[in-house]
C-alpha cells in the first residue's frame, strides 16, 4: 500500500487581516450554527463567532498560534486575554464563574492565566497532529508569560474533550448551564 508523504504544518503566531480572515472562515465552516448533528459529534464544532475588529485588536495584543500547510490554514489556537472579557458578551457569564474558581488553593483572580478563546481544525488535517501541535506552540510562546491556560468544553463536544484530555487538560469545573440544560467542563493545561 502506498503511504502519502506526510503534510509539512508549520506553526508560528498570527500576524495581520490575512491570517485573521482565514481563522474567521475557518471558525464559519466549523460552528454549531453551520453543521449538522451527524458532524457536530463525530467532528466537533465551535461555539463562538468572533467579530473580526475585536479579534485583530486580540491578536496584536497578544498573538493567536496557528498551522498552515502551504498557504492553506490548517488550524487556530485563540489566545484571549482576560483583558479583553467584555469585548466578546457570550463569554462574560464564563469570566464570571471563573472569578469565583480558585485552583492548587488559590483563587484564579490572583493567578497569571489565559483562556484559550477558540481552537479549531480544519477537517483536511485532522488527526495528523494539529491539535497537539498549536497547544505545545501555545505553549512555548506564552508559557514564559503565564502559568496555565483555562477553556471550557461543551459536553455535547466529545471529540474535543477527548482531544483536550489527551494533551494534558484537566477538569477544573463541571456545570450545566441552566438556560439550555448542556454540561459543560472548565479545563485547565498547566504550564
Amino acid at each position: 500500500m502506498l503511504m502519502s508523504q506526510p503534510i509539512n504544518i508549520k506553526f508560528t503566531t498570527a500576524a495581520g487581516h490575512q491570517d485573521i480572515a482565514d481563522i474567521l472562515a475557518l471558525q464559519a465552516a466549523n460552528h454549531i450554527s453551520t453543521t449538522d448533528e451527524a458532524t457536530r459529534s463525530a467532528q466537533g464544532f465551535v461555539t463562538v463567532r468572533h467579530d473580526p475588529d475585536v479579534l485583530l485588536r486580540m491578536n496584536e495584543a497578544y498573538p493567536s498560534i496557528i498551522a498552515r500547510a502551504n498557504d492553506e490554514l490548517a488550524g487556530y489556537a485563540l489566545m484571549m486575554p482576560r483583558s479583553f472579557r467584555k469585548n466578546i458578551p457570550i463569554l462574560e457569564p464564563m469570566f464570571t464563574r471563573l472569578d469565583n474558581l480558585s485552583w492548587r488553593n488559590a483563587p484564579l483572580t490572583d493567578q497569571k492565566w489565559f483562556v484559550m478563546g477558540q481552537i479549531c481544525v480544519n477537517e483536511k488535517y485532522r488527526g495528523q497532529g494539529v491539535f497537539d501541535g498549536l497547544y505545545q506552540h501555545l505553549q512555548s510562546v506564552w508559557q514564559p508569560h503565564f502559568d496555565f491556560v483555562i477553556t471550557e468544553v461543551s459536553e455535547r463536544n466529545p471529540r474535543s474533550m477527548r482531544a483536550h484530555e489527551r494533551v494534558g487538560f484537566e477538569v477544573l469545573y463541571a456545570y450545566t448551564n441552566p438556560v439550555t440544560g448542556e454540561g459543560w467542563r472548565v479545563l485547565v493545561l498547566d504550564f
